[in-house]
C-alpha cells in the first residue's frame, strides 16, 4: 500500500505524468526485515529490480552487497559505496571483455553454468571465484525462470571442475526458484541438489563453500503472501536437512522482495470507451502500459494492486490498456480488472506494489512518450 509519505509527496509536488515514487524508508524496514531473519545469509540486493542511485546508496550504508548483471551495474553499486569484496557479477551470459572490465575494477566473484563461460573466466580474472547455477523448476512462482540459466546439476559437476582445472576457485552452487514465489518450501529441492554436487565434488578433492539461493522472495500485490520469517524458517530448515551440522556460506539475492512494496506508480485515465453499443466491458486507458514499465503484465502475471479516487463506488470490470500505437500494449484483458464504474477520464490512480522491475522496464521512448520517472523521498 502507498506510505502516508507518498501520498504526502503526490499531494504536495503534483509531479507531471506518470512517475514512480519509492518511499526509501520501506527499503531500509526491507533490508532489515531479511537481515534478522537469515542473520547469517549475506544479502545480495538484485540491482536489476530497481538501481536508483538512493536505493543503492542506503543498502550500501545498511551494509548490503550487490548481484549485478552488467559492467554498468557493477559502477553503480561502486558508486553507491560498496566495495569490490561486497559485488558479485551474477549473470551467466558476459562478454569477455566484460570479465576484464569487472575484474579490473576488483571483482572476484562470478556466476557461470557451462564449460565456455569458465574458460572466458579463466583467461580475464586469473584465479577468481565462481559458483555454478543449476536448474531449478520455479513450480509456485507467479514470474517463473526459463531454462535460459542455469545446468543440470551432473553438468554443475563437471563445470566446477574444469574451474578448477583452469586455475579458477570453485566456490559454490546457486540456482533461482522463480520470482514472486509463493511457496516456502520452493527451495527444498534446489538445496537437495547442491547438497550432492557438494558431496560429490568433496569425493573428488573439491571443497565448496558457499550456496546462493538466489532471489524469488515476493512483494505482496493483490494476494498475501507468507512473511520473511516464514521464507526463512523453511530455508534454514532445509539447509539443516541437506547439510547437517556442515552449514555452507549462504547467500541470497532479493529484488523484488527488497523493493516492490517501497514503489507507487502516478497514472491517469486517458480514455474510457467501449467497443460497441452493445459491448458491457469498458476499455480503460492509462497513460502508462507495457512500454512505460509495466511489462510485467505480460501474460498478466503480475497484477497490481490499482487505487483510484473512487473506490467504494460500485465496480465493474474493465479492460486496462496502454497509450501507445501497439496492440500489445494491453495489460488485462483474458482476466478483466474491477474498477469503479463511477471512473472518469482525468483520473489519477495509484498503481501500487510498482517499486521492482518497472522503471527498468520502461522504454526509452516508444511513441515519443518519456521514460518513466522515478523519485526517490
Amino acid at each position: 500500500m502507498a506510505t502516508q509519505r507518498v501520498l504526502d509527496y503526490l499531494a504536495t509536488a503534483r509531479p507531471e505524468g506518470p512517475c514512480l515514487v519509492v518511499d526509501l524508508d520501506v527499503v531500509r524496514d526491507n533490508y532489515r526485515a531479511f537481515a534478522r531473519a537469515l542473520p547469517e545469509t549475506r544479502i545480495f540486493y538484485a540491482v536489476k529490480a530497481n538501481p536508483s542511485p538512493e536505493v543503492l546508496q542506503a543498502l550500501a550504508e545498511l551494509g548490503s552487497c550487490f548481484d549485478t548483471a552488467s559492467v554498468p551495474e557493477i559502477e553503480m553499486a561502486l558508486a553507491a559505496g560498496a566495495t569490490p569484496d561486497r559485488i558479485s557479477f551474477g549473470n551467466t551470459i558476459k562478454k569477455e571483455r566484460d570479465i576484464a572490465r569487472a575484474r579490473a575494477l576488483g571483482i572476484d566473484l562470478y556466476a557461470v553454468d557451462c564449460i565456455e563461460e569458465v574458460e572466458k573466466i579463466a583467461r580475464q580474472a586469473p584465479g577468481a571465484r565462481v559458483f555454478c547455477r543449476v536448474l531449478a523448476d520455479g513450480e509456485g512462482a507467479e514470474w517463473p525462470l526459463s531454462r535460459k540459466f542455469g545446468c543440470v546439476p551432473a553438468m554443475a559437476i563437471n563445470v566446477l571442475e574444469s574451474a578448477r582445472d583452469l586455475g579458477l576457485s570453485p566456490y559454490g552452487i546457486s540456482f533461482h526458484v522463480g520470482s514472486q514465489q509463493g511457496n516456502v518450501e520452493a527451495w527444498d529441492r534446489a538445496l537437495a541438489d547442491a547438497s550432492m554436487v557438494f558431496r560429490t565434488l568433496a569425493e573428488r578433492g573439491i571443497q565448496l563453500g558457499m550456496v546462493n539461493m538466489g532471489g524469488g522472495f515476493p512483494t505482496k500485490y493483490l494476494k498475501d503472501v507468507p512473511r520473511v520469517d516464514a521464507y526463512a524458517q523453511a530455508i534454514f530448515g532445509a539447509l539443516r536437512r541437506h547439510f547437517g551440522n556442515q552449514l555452507p556460506e549462504t547467500i541470497i539475492e532479493p529484488g523484488r522482495g527488497m523493493v516492490g512494496d517501497a514503489g507507487v506508480i502516478k497514472a491517469e485515465v486517458v480514455l474510457i470507451s467501449r467497443k460497441s453499443d452493445e459491448d458491457n466491458v469498458r476499455w480503460v486507458y492509462l497513460d502508462i502500459g507495457k512500454f512505460g514499465g509495466l511489462a510485467e503484465t505480460m501474460d498478466e502475471s503480475i497484477r497490481y494492486p490499482i487505487r483510484t479516487p473512487r473506490d467504494g463506488d460500485a465496480m465493474a470490470p474493465c479492460v486496462l490498456a496502454g497509450p501507445t500505437c501497439d496492440s500489445a500494449d494491453v495489460l488485462y484483458e483474458r482476466t478483466p480488472y474491477p474498477l469503479p464504474i463511477s471512473l472518469e477520464i482525468g483520473d489519477e490512480v495509484l498503481i501500487e506494489a510498482t517499486g521492482a522491475y518497472t522503471t527498468t522496464y520502461a522504454s526509452v521512448a516508444f511513441n515519443g512518450f518519456s521514460p518513466l520517472q522515478a523519485i526517490v523521498i
